[in-house]
């Protein structure tokens, strides 16, 4: 008994280093994976552009997007609007608190387009499009589908984790383009609309600091997010165990990594595109 007593006290103690091990272990077979899938994209292009091509689809409008409420470009639409609805509201609230309503086009133009619609878009797609990748690969790997691809000289990382990567670039400038619209219709309709703000004025400063080179780093943004999306959710169900309560499991830590990873990607991205110290166009400041 001494012994076994003595044996349990030493699993005990080092239950903690066996924990961080194997917490390093799966960062590293995670990280390994991202790696591969990034390496694989061209080789995906070239040998399954069908592939590709149903993905695009698929990540686009969803299966039967009729009746399913217009896949993922309607509910992004639907996100942005009720973002926007919500930043247009407590502008025109803190504005009035201070007395500087004439300025809400311009937060309308800088919020949306660094911080909010890119957000969303990146939200919309770990949500609906990245839990779906984790749920078909993960239910490949259980029922030994994988291996069967393996099996059949089929390379299983570029034929489903590069090919979701590359849709997932493609289809979010299109979605992205369709949320920021959104947004800017949300919050221009609660300003000026439903708060009585002066429309020229709002419209006037909206444009004046709006630049160009906003709306390409914003979309910028929105690309690394679908890439690491995908590479998140592509990577859980890629290995995932434990029969469909696995694929569960899987599915909701993708989608936690997911958007804390979303939520670190944008502070250092607005920090390394617009600087510690941003500057508003057509202002001088």
């Amino acid at each position: 008994m001494v012994g076994i007593d003595v044996r349990y006290r030493m699993y005990r103690a080092t239950a903690p280093v066996r924990a961080g091990y194997d917490g390093l272990v799966d960062v590293g077979k995670h990280v390994t994976f991202y790696g591969k899938a990034i390496a694989s994209t061209p080789f995906a292009l070239v040998r399954y552009r069908k592939h590709v091509l149903a993905q695009i689809s698929e990540v686009s409008f969803g299966t039967n997007s009729i009746l399913a409420g217009g896949g993922t470009i309607g509910i992004v639409f639907a996100m942005s609007l009720a973002a926007a609805m919500m930043l247009g509201v407590e502008t025109q609230r803190g504005l009035e608190l201070v007395g500087m309503t004439t300025m809400s086009g311009m937060l309308s133009a800088i919020a949306n387009t660094r911080e909010l619609a890119p957000v969303v878009v990146a939200i919309a797609l770990a949500a609906k499009v990245g839990t779906g990748f984790t749920a078909q690969i993960g239910a490949m790997r259980i029922s030994d589908e994988i291996d069967a691809l393996d099996a059949m000289a089929i390379r299983s990382i570029p034929f489903l984790a590069g090919t979701r990567v590359l849709a997932a670039m493609v289809c979010v400038i299109p979605i992205y383009m369709i949320g920021l619209l959104a947004s800017y219709l949300s919050t221009r309709l609660v300003i000026v609309v439903w708060g009585g703000a002066s429309a020229g004025t709002y419209d006037y400063f909206f444009h004046l600091a709006l630049a160009p080179r906003d709306l390409v780093y914003s979309a910028f943004k929105a690309v690394v997010f679908a890439v690491v999306v995908a590479l998140v959710h592509c990577s859980y169900g890629f290995h995932a165990s434990g029969g469909p309560s696995g694929v569960g499991q899987a599915a909701g830590r993708a989608l936690r990594t997911a958007i804390l990873a979303i939520g670190v990607l944008d502070v250092l991205l607005t920090f390394a595109l617009w600087g510690l110290v941003p500057q508003i166009p057509g202002l001088g400041i």
